[in-house]
């Protein structure tokens, strides 16, 4: 005998598709991408003992752009800053482009 599964039907779509409904999707996971870097940066800087100044000077660049990268709601960084950023502590950028599932298999259908 097959066994029933029991459907919720309180549960809608998923947060993701509310922001797409929304047309905030794109911008809210821009600003937690930048959020994490923001944190990502911070912490080396931490665990560096490097301070605004020190890492300004490693990045050949003033203290109000690296107030701007380790800002979580600036949202415009260049990536040659990014990329300045991450080597003055050592780090290296990885950025890549993902399929998104949900959207190729809606355009395929």
């Amino acid at each position: 005998m097959a066994k029933a599964t029991n459907v919720n039907p309180h549960t809608g779509s998923s947060f993701d598709d509310f922001l797409k409904e929304d047309g905030i999707y794109e911008e809210v996971q821009a600003r937690a991408l930048k959020r994490a870097l923001a944190e990502q940066l911070d912490d080396a800087m931490q665990s560096g003992k490097l301070s605004k100044v020190n890492m300004a000077q490693r990045m050949a660049t003033s203290r109000s752009q690296l107030d701007r990268v380790l800002d979580p709601s600036n949202l415009s960084i260049q990536l040659d800053t990014l990329v300045k950023a991450a080597s003055a502590v050592g780090r290296t950028v990885e950025i890549r482009l993902k399929r998104d599932t949900k959207r190729s298999r809606a355009t395929s259908a």
